[in-house]
């Protein structure tokens, strides 16, 4: 959900204009359950929000985990609109990764559902100290209501695990690699994320990679300062550049 942004945006609120819209169905946003979450209509999505909101472009696309998925989706169908790109934590956007073994269980039909009728909060208190002791547990209980406690949401993480396969990729991959040959992009990783290696941090073509040895997959809310500190050096480097573009 947008909260995994919020201690991210206390530290950058007071000089940039920050947005940070749920998933479908995620946080406090809903869904339709019909909703297509295929790689083409959540670009689409994204596009609209963007058009709903007023939102200027080109413009700074900050993401991670499925937002990257998603948001790098629409970045490479809309690249007059981006201006920089920077991931956070571990994102996927490449046909060679493989899911980890929670994801696979969740795109397994009726295991997936098996496994989301008996998780609850102790269980998830369980497995996110297990992946993610950085977390405070005040906020692991506060991501679980925003998100598992609602029989929605479970349905819908069920969907967007399903939804993603590796082929969906073929070609994105290309354009993605095309885009951030022109625009500054920017790869902050958690290396003891447990669902994606730190290979990875380097499959997007940014020119500017930092691993975080300590940290893990939900890296802003793990080490919001930091990260709010590296995403306000590179907007500066990002606004010099435009303006020394312009002067030409």
């Amino acid at each position: 959900s947008a909260e995994l942004w919020s201690s991210v945006i206390k530290h950058l609120k007071d000089h940039y204009r920050c947005f940070a819209p749920d998933l479908p169905g995620f946080g406090r946003s809903t869904a339709p359950a019909a909703f297509d979450c295929s790689l083409e209509n959540m670009a689409r999505f994204i596009d609209e929000l963007i058009e709903a909101a007023a939102i200027p472009t080109p413009l700074s696309l900050v993401v991670a985990d499925f937002g990257a998925t998603y948001g790098l989706s629409w970045a490479v169908t809309y690249p007059h609109k981006v201006q920089s790109i920077a991931i956070v934590g571990g994102s996927n956007f490449s046909s060679r990764y493989r899911w980890h073994g929670t994801a696979r269980l969740f795109r397994t039909p009726l295991l997936g559902e098996l496994a989301m009728a008996a998780l609850n909060l102790a269980s998830y208190e369980r497995t996110m100290h297990q992946n993610a002791p950085w977390l405070s547990p005040d906020y692991v209980r506060s991501s679980y209501a925003l998100s598992l406690a609602k029989p929605e949401t479970r349905r819908m993480m069920l969907k967007l695990y399903r939804s993603i396969n590796p082929k969906d990729f073929v070609g994105k991959e290309e354009r993605l690699h095309d885009l951030t040959a022109h625009v500054l992009t920017l790869v902050l990783w958690g290396d003891k994320d447990p669902f994606i290696t730190p290979e990875y941090a380097e499959s997007f073509g940014a020119a500017q990679v930092e691993h975080f040895p300590q940290n893990g997959h939900w890296l802003a809310a793990e080490a919001p300062e930091i990260v709010a500190q590296r995403l306000a050096t590179f907007f500066a480097v990002g606004s010099r550049q435009e303006r020394s573009d312009t002067a030409k």
